[in-house]
Protein backbone atom coordinates (compact mmCIF):
# COMPACT_ATOMS: atom_id res chain seq x y z
CA UNK A 1 0.00 0.00 0.00
CA UNK A 2 1.47 3.42 -1.10
CA UNK A 3 1.86 5.96 1.70
CA UNK A 4 1.01 9.40 0.82
CA UNK A 5 3.23 12.33 1.72
CA UNK A 6 1.16 14.76 2.96
CA UNK A 7 -2.75 14.56 4.38
CA UNK A 8 -5.69 15.52 1.88
CA UNK A 9 -4.74 19.46 1.21
CA UNK A 10 -8.11 20.29 0.39
CA UNK A 11 -9.88 18.63 3.14
CA UNK A 12 -7.09 20.62 5.47
CA UNK A 13 -7.79 24.33 3.34
CA UNK A 14 -12.00 23.55 3.49
CA UNK A 15 -11.39 22.81 7.33
CA UNK A 16 -9.56 26.22 7.55
CA UNK A 17 -11.56 28.32 5.82
CA UNK A 18 -15.03 27.27 7.60
CA UNK A 19 -13.10 27.96 11.09
CA UNK A 20 -12.57 31.17 9.44
CA UNK A 21 -15.63 31.77 8.57
CA UNK A 22 -17.01 30.96 11.74
CA UNK A 23 -15.09 33.18 13.86
CA UNK A 24 -16.06 36.32 11.47
CA UNK A 25 -19.95 35.16 11.28
CA UNK A 26 -20.23 34.45 15.53
CA UNK A 27 -18.05 38.13 16.03
CA UNK A 28 -21.40 39.52 13.57
CA UNK A 29 -24.30 37.68 15.16
CA UNK A 30 -22.89 38.21 18.28
CA UNK A 31 -21.65 41.61 19.10
CA UNK A 32 -24.31 43.49 19.54
CA UNK A 33 -26.08 41.17 22.42
CA UNK A 34 -22.85 40.72 23.71
CA UNK A 35 -22.00 44.73 23.93
CA UNK A 36 -25.56 44.56 25.63
CA UNK A 37 -25.07 41.46 28.04
CA UNK A 38 -21.74 41.69 28.92
CA UNK A 39 -20.58 45.30 28.02
CA UNK A 40 -18.23 44.13 24.95
CA UNK A 41 -18.74 43.06 21.79
CA UNK A 42 -16.19 40.62 21.47
CA UNK A 43 -17.26 38.46 24.53
CA UNK A 44 -18.23 35.68 22.53
CA UNK A 45 -15.62 35.50 19.34
CA UNK A 46 -12.88 36.20 21.74
CA UNK A 47 -14.30 32.53 23.74
CA UNK A 48 -14.63 30.91 20.15
CA UNK A 49 -11.25 31.78 19.02
CA UNK A 50 -9.85 30.74 22.69
CA UNK A 51 -11.46 27.37 21.64
CA UNK A 52 -10.63 27.35 17.79
CA UNK A 53 -6.63 27.53 18.77
CA UNK A 54 -7.02 24.78 20.29
CA UNK A 55 -9.07 23.20 18.10
CA UNK A 56 -6.51 23.45 15.50
CA UNK A 57 -4.01 22.49 17.68
CA UNK A 58 -5.72 19.71 18.77
CA UNK A 59 -6.08 18.71 14.86
CA UNK A 60 -2.62 18.91 14.75
CA UNK A 61 -2.07 16.51 17.12
CA UNK A 62 -4.26 14.17 16.22
CA UNK A 63 -3.32 14.18 12.39
CA UNK A 64 -0.06 13.43 13.07
CA UNK A 65 -1.11 10.48 15.52
CA UNK A 66 -1.55 7.09 13.34
CA UNK A 67 -4.93 6.41 13.83
CA UNK A 68 -4.33 2.83 14.25
CA UNK A 69 -3.35 3.96 18.06
CA UNK A 70 -7.00 3.96 18.53
CA UNK A 71 -7.40 0.43 17.73
CA UNK A 72 -6.76 -1.07 20.93
CA UNK A 73 -9.75 -2.04 23.72
CA UNK A 74 -7.91 0.08 26.22
CA UNK A 75 -8.38 3.40 24.69
CA UNK A 76 -11.77 2.99 23.11
CA UNK A 77 -13.84 1.01 26.15
CA UNK A 78 -12.20 3.78 28.45
CA UNK A 79 -13.30 6.52 26.22
CA UNK A 80 -16.69 4.86 26.49
CA UNK A 81 -17.15 4.37 29.63
CA UNK A 82 -15.83 7.82 30.51
CA UNK A 83 -18.15 9.57 27.98
CA UNK A 84 -21.09 7.62 29.83
CA UNK A 85 -20.13 8.31 33.23
CA UNK A 86 -20.19 12.13 32.08
CA UNK A 87 -23.10 11.45 30.30
CA UNK A 88 -24.38 10.76 33.86
CA UNK A 89 -22.59 13.30 35.89
CA UNK A 90 -24.67 15.91 34.17
CA UNK A 91 -27.80 14.91 36.03
CA UNK A 92 -26.18 15.33 39.49
CA UNK A 93 -25.09 19.09 38.72
CA UNK A 94 -27.35 22.40 38.62
CA UNK A 95 -29.45 23.02 35.80
CA UNK A 96 -28.62 25.41 32.65
CA UNK A 97 -31.51 27.03 30.49
CA UNK A 98 -33.54 24.51 32.03
CA UNK A 99 -31.41 21.57 31.02
CA UNK A 100 -28.89 19.06 32.08
CA UNK A 101 -25.97 19.40 29.60
CA UNK A 102 -22.76 21.33 30.63
CA UNK A 103 -19.86 20.56 33.17
CA UNK A 104 -18.67 23.46 33.85
CA UNK A 105 -15.24 24.08 35.82
CA UNK A 106 -14.69 27.66 36.51
CA UNK A 107 -15.36 30.29 33.16
CA UNK A 108 -15.32 26.80 30.89
CA UNK A 109 -17.93 24.87 30.24
CA UNK A 110 -18.46 21.16 28.24
CA UNK A 111 -21.10 19.33 26.93
CA UNK A 112 -20.56 15.70 27.24
CA UNK A 113 -22.89 15.05 24.93
CA UNK A 114 -20.32 16.24 21.64
CA UNK A 115 -17.69 13.94 22.83
CA UNK A 116 -20.30 11.02 22.77
CA UNK A 117 -20.18 11.69 19.36
CA UNK A 118 -16.62 10.83 18.54
CA UNK A 119 -16.53 8.08 21.07
CA UNK A 120 -19.30 6.40 19.18
CA UNK A 121 -17.66 6.18 16.08
CA UNK A 122 -15.01 5.11 17.63
CA UNK A 123 -16.67 2.16 19.46
CA UNK A 124 -18.42 1.14 16.02
CA UNK A 125 -15.44 1.53 14.03
CA UNK A 126 -13.40 -1.12 16.50
CA UNK A 127 -16.27 -3.25 17.06
CA UNK A 128 -17.36 -3.84 13.78
CA UNK A 129 -13.90 -4.48 11.85
CA UNK A 130 -14.23 -7.76 13.70
CA UNK A 131 -17.72 -8.48 12.75
CA UNK A 132 -17.75 -7.55 8.73
CA UNK A 133 -18.57 -10.85 8.15
CA UNK A 134 -21.44 -11.57 10.70
CA UNK A 135 -23.38 -7.85 9.87
CA UNK A 136 -26.30 -10.76 9.46
CA UNK A 137 -25.62 -12.13 13.13
CA UNK A 138 -28.28 -9.86 15.16
CA UNK A 139 -27.47 -11.03 18.70
CA UNK A 140 -23.70 -11.67 18.53
CA UNK A 141 -23.75 -7.80 16.10
CA UNK A 142 -26.40 -5.84 15.98
CA UNK A 143 -27.08 -6.13 19.11
CA UNK A 144 -23.58 -5.19 21.04
CA UNK A 145 -23.08 -2.68 18.75
CA UNK A 146 -25.91 -1.11 18.83
CA UNK A 147 -26.77 -1.16 23.00
CA UNK A 148 -23.95 2.07 23.80
CA UNK A 149 -25.65 3.98 20.81
CA UNK A 150 -29.22 3.74 22.47
CA UNK A 151 -27.64 4.44 26.15
CA UNK A 152 -26.23 7.50 25.07
CA UNK A 153 -28.94 8.49 22.94
CA UNK A 154 -30.98 7.82 25.96
CA UNK A 155 -28.93 10.05 28.12
CA UNK A 156 -28.52 12.85 25.62
CA UNK A 157 -32.61 12.58 25.28
CA UNK A 158 -33.76 13.11 28.60
CA UNK A 159 -30.98 15.82 29.58
CA UNK A 160 -33.28 16.69 27.04
CA UNK A 161 -31.73 17.06 24.35
CA UNK A 162 -33.37 15.33 20.88
CA UNK A 163 -31.82 16.94 18.24
CA UNK A 164 -28.33 15.31 19.46
CA UNK A 165 -29.82 11.93 20.08
CA UNK A 166 -31.10 11.93 17.27
CA UNK A 167 -28.02 12.88 15.34
CA UNK A 168 -26.08 10.38 17.24
CA UNK A 169 -28.47 7.56 15.94
CA UNK A 170 -28.01 9.08 12.28
CA UNK A 171 -23.92 8.97 12.73
CA UNK A 172 -24.71 5.24 14.08
CA UNK A 173 -27.19 4.15 11.15
CA UNK A 174 -24.49 5.42 8.81
CA UNK A 175 -21.08 3.33 9.73
CA UNK A 176 -23.85 0.65 10.29
CA UNK A 177 -24.90 0.86 6.06
CA UNK A 178 -21.21 1.45 5.51
CA UNK A 179 -20.05 -1.80 7.77
CA UNK A 180 -22.71 -3.62 5.24
CA UNK A 181 -25.86 -4.01 7.61
CA UNK A 182 -29.01 -5.40 5.95
CA UNK A 183 -31.51 -2.74 5.04
CA UNK A 184 -34.41 -5.09 6.56
CA UNK A 185 -33.13 -3.81 10.15
CA UNK A 186 -33.25 -0.48 9.33
CA UNK A 187 -37.22 -1.40 9.02
CA UNK A 188 -37.07 -3.39 12.45
CA UNK A 189 -35.44 0.24 13.96
CA UNK A 190 -38.16 2.98 11.75
CA UNK A 191 -40.88 0.24 13.34
CA UNK A 192 -41.27 2.15 16.57
CA UNK A 193 -40.78 5.76 15.22
CA UNK A 194 -44.88 6.46 15.73
CA UNK A 195 -44.65 5.63 19.62
CA UNK A 196 -41.57 7.23 19.79
CA UNK A 197 -42.83 10.33 17.98
CA UNK A 198 -46.28 10.29 20.63
CA UNK A 199 -44.39 9.48 23.83
CA UNK A 200 -40.97 12.35 22.78
CA UNK A 201 -43.12 14.81 20.78
CA UNK A 202 -46.48 15.06 20.99
CA UNK A 203 -46.86 14.29 24.59
CA UNK A 204 -43.72 16.97 25.35
CA UNK A 205 -46.09 20.33 25.06
CA UNK A 206 -42.64 22.48 23.63
CA UNK A 207 -41.96 20.34 21.21
CA UNK A 208 -45.41 19.78 20.20
CA UNK A 209 -45.37 23.62 20.03
CA UNK A 210 -42.15 23.41 16.99
CA UNK A 211 -44.22 20.49 15.62
CA UNK A 212 -47.10 23.22 15.50
CA UNK A 213 -45.00 26.21 13.97
CA UNK A 214 -43.03 24.14 11.79
CA UNK A 215 -46.13 22.58 9.52
CA UNK A 216 -47.52 26.37 10.18
CA UNK A 217 -45.73 29.69 11.00
CA UNK A 218 -47.77 31.82 10.33
CA UNK A 219 -51.18 30.71 12.56
CA UNK A 220 -49.73 32.26 15.68
CA UNK A 221 -46.40 34.85 14.03
CA UNK A 222 -46.06 36.36 17.41
CA UNK A 223 -45.85 32.76 19.35
CA UNK A 224 -44.53 29.55 18.39
CA UNK A 225 -44.17 30.48 14.86
CA UNK A 226 -41.80 33.91 15.44
CA UNK A 227 -38.53 31.79 15.18
CA UNK A 228 -39.40 30.64 12.12
CA UNK A 229 -40.51 33.26 10.69
CA UNK A 230 -37.56 35.64 11.35
CA UNK A 231 -35.17 33.03 10.28
CA UNK A 232 -37.13 33.08 6.99
CA UNK A 233 -37.17 36.88 6.64
CA UNK A 234 -33.75 36.71 7.77
CA UNK A 235 -32.47 34.48 4.79
CA UNK A 236 -34.60 36.15 2.35
CA UNK A 237 -33.86 39.82 3.28
CA UNK A 238 -30.24 38.78 2.06
CA UNK A 239 -30.98 38.08 -1.87
CA UNK A 240 -28.60 37.51 -4.27
CA UNK A 241 -25.59 39.55 -2.97
CA UNK A 242 -26.69 40.11 1.06
CA UNK A 243 -26.69 43.38 3.19
CA UNK A 244 -22.88 43.12 4.15
CA UNK A 245 -20.78 42.21 6.69
CA UNK A 246 -22.43 43.20 10.32
CA UNK A 247 -25.14 44.83 8.19
CA UNK A 248 -27.81 42.41 9.24
CA UNK A 249 -30.64 43.34 11.23
CA UNK A 250 -32.74 40.30 12.28
CA UNK A 251 -29.85 39.44 14.87
CA UNK A 252 -30.78 42.58 16.81
CA UNK A 253 -32.95 40.58 19.55
CA UNK A 254 -35.37 38.96 16.67
CA UNK A 255 -33.23 36.12 15.91
CA UNK A 256 -33.25 33.33 19.28
CA UNK A 257 -29.48 32.69 19.49
CA UNK A 258 -28.36 34.51 16.31
CA UNK A 259 -24.88 33.63 16.88
CA UNK A 260 -25.45 29.30 17.63
CA UNK A 261 -28.64 28.02 15.94
CA UNK A 262 -29.31 30.23 13.47
CA UNK A 263 -25.85 31.99 12.76
CA UNK A 264 -26.32 30.30 8.97
CA UNK A 265 -29.65 33.20 8.90
CA UNK A 266 -27.02 35.64 9.46
CA UNK A 267 -25.12 34.39 6.75
CA UNK A 268 -27.68 34.68 4.45
CA UNK A 269 -28.58 37.72 5.24
CA UNK A 270 -25.49 39.14 5.39
CA UNK A 271 -24.08 37.27 2.42
CA UNK A 272 -27.17 36.61 0.34
CA UNK A 273 -27.29 33.54 -1.88
CA UNK A 274 -24.02 33.78 -3.45
CA UNK A 275 -22.60 33.65 0.73
CA UNK A 276 -24.61 30.63 1.75
CA UNK A 277 -24.18 28.71 -1.25
CA UNK A 278 -20.25 29.40 -0.79
CA UNK A 279 -20.63 27.34 3.09
CA UNK A 280 -22.72 25.00 1.59
CA UNK A 281 -20.38 24.15 -1.09
CA UNK A 282 -17.53 24.37 1.28
CA UNK A 283 -19.41 21.67 3.35
CA UNK A 284 -20.04 19.31 0.56
CA UNK A 285 -16.52 19.69 -0.86
CA UNK A 286 -15.63 18.37 2.43
CA UNK A 287 -17.92 15.80 2.68
CA UNK A 288 -16.34 14.68 -1.11
CA UNK A 289 -13.21 14.88 0.73
CA UNK A 290 -14.35 12.89 3.22
CA UNK A 291 -15.82 10.21 1.39
CA UNK A 292 -13.27 9.53 -1.00
CA UNK A 293 -10.81 8.93 1.99
CA UNK A 294 -13.46 6.31 3.26
CA UNK A 295 -13.49 5.01 0.05
CA UNK A 296 -9.79 4.69 -1.01
CA UNK A 297 -8.60 3.07 2.25
CA UNK A 298 -8.42 -0.40 2.60
CA UNK A 299 -8.13 -0.37 6.38
CA UNK A 300 -11.54 -1.16 7.34
CA UNK A 301 -11.16 0.25 10.90
CA UNK A 302 -10.09 2.99 9.06
CA UNK A 303 -13.13 3.53 6.48
CA UNK A 304 -15.39 3.01 9.45
CA UNK A 305 -13.79 6.00 11.39
CA UNK A 306 -13.77 8.32 8.12
CA UNK A 307 -17.47 7.20 7.51
CA UNK A 308 -18.35 8.09 11.19
CA UNK A 309 -16.74 11.26 10.82
CA UNK A 310 -18.05 12.27 7.76
CA UNK A 311 -21.64 11.46 8.95
CA UNK A 312 -20.36 13.47 12.18
CA UNK A 313 -20.62 16.77 10.53
CA UNK A 314 -22.73 16.26 7.38
CA UNK A 315 -25.67 15.14 9.61
CA UNK A 316 -25.29 18.35 12.02
CA UNK A 317 -24.96 20.58 8.97
CA UNK A 318 -28.09 19.26 7.58
CA UNK A 319 -30.36 19.58 10.13
CA UNK A 320 -28.98 22.80 11.08
CA UNK A 321 -29.62 24.71 7.77
CA UNK A 322 -32.32 22.56 7.25
CA UNK A 323 -33.61 24.48 10.55
CA UNK A 324 -33.08 27.87 9.38
CA UNK A 325 -34.91 27.27 6.11
CA UNK A 326 -37.79 25.86 7.28
CA UNK A 327 -37.12 22.53 6.31
CA UNK A 328 -37.32 20.41 9.59
CA UNK A 329 -38.35 21.65 13.04
CA UNK A 330 -36.65 23.83 15.09
CA UNK A 331 -33.78 21.88 17.10
CA UNK A 332 -30.59 22.68 19.07
CA UNK A 333 -28.27 21.96 16.53
CA UNK A 334 -25.15 23.52 15.63
CA UNK A 335 -23.49 24.30 12.50
CA UNK A 336 -20.51 22.54 12.58
CA UNK A 337 -17.05 25.01 12.56
CA UNK A 338 -19.49 28.09 12.39
CA UNK A 339 -21.59 28.28 15.31
CA UNK A 340 -20.74 29.32 18.46
CA UNK A 341 -19.78 26.58 21.33
CA UNK A 342 -16.19 25.68 22.34
CA UNK A 343 -16.69 21.64 23.34
CA UNK A 344 -18.40 21.77 19.72
CA UNK A 345 -15.47 23.27 17.61
CA UNK A 346 -13.23 21.52 19.88
CA UNK A 347 -14.24 17.74 19.23
CA UNK A 348 -14.89 18.60 15.73
CA UNK A 349 -11.24 19.58 14.75
CA UNK A 350 -10.13 17.05 17.04
CA UNK A 351 -12.18 14.48 14.98
CA UNK A 352 -11.12 16.07 11.67
CA UNK A 353 -7.54 15.96 12.76
CA UNK A 354 -8.41 12.44 12.68
CA UNK A 355 -9.85 12.05 9.26
CA UNK A 356 -6.38 13.79 8.05
CA UNK A 357 -4.83 11.38 9.52
CA UNK A 358 -6.56 8.54 7.60
CA UNK A 359 -6.14 10.49 4.22
CA UNK A 360 -2.24 10.12 4.60
CA UNK A 361 -2.72 6.49 4.77
CA UNK A 362 -5.01 5.69 1.58
CA UNK A 363 -3.05 4.39 -1.36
Amino acid sequence: MAKRVSVDRTLFTVTLLLVFIGLAMVFSASAVMARERFGSPYHFVLRQFGWALAGLAAMAATMKLDYRRYKHPAVVFSLLGLTTLLLVAVFFLDRSHNTHRWLKLGPLSFQPSELAKPTLILFLAYFLEMRTKAMDDWRRTLLPAIAPALVMAGLILIQPDLGTAVACAAIAAVVLFVAGMSLKYYAWALAPLPLFFYVFIMRVPWRYQRILAFLDPYSDPQGRGFHIIQSLIAVGTGGLAGLGFMEGRQKLFYLPEPHTDFIFAVTAEEFGLIGSLIVVSLFAIFLYRGIRAAVLTQDVFARYLAAGIVAMVGVQALFNISVVLALMPTKGIPLPFISYGGSSLFITLASVGVLLNITQQTD
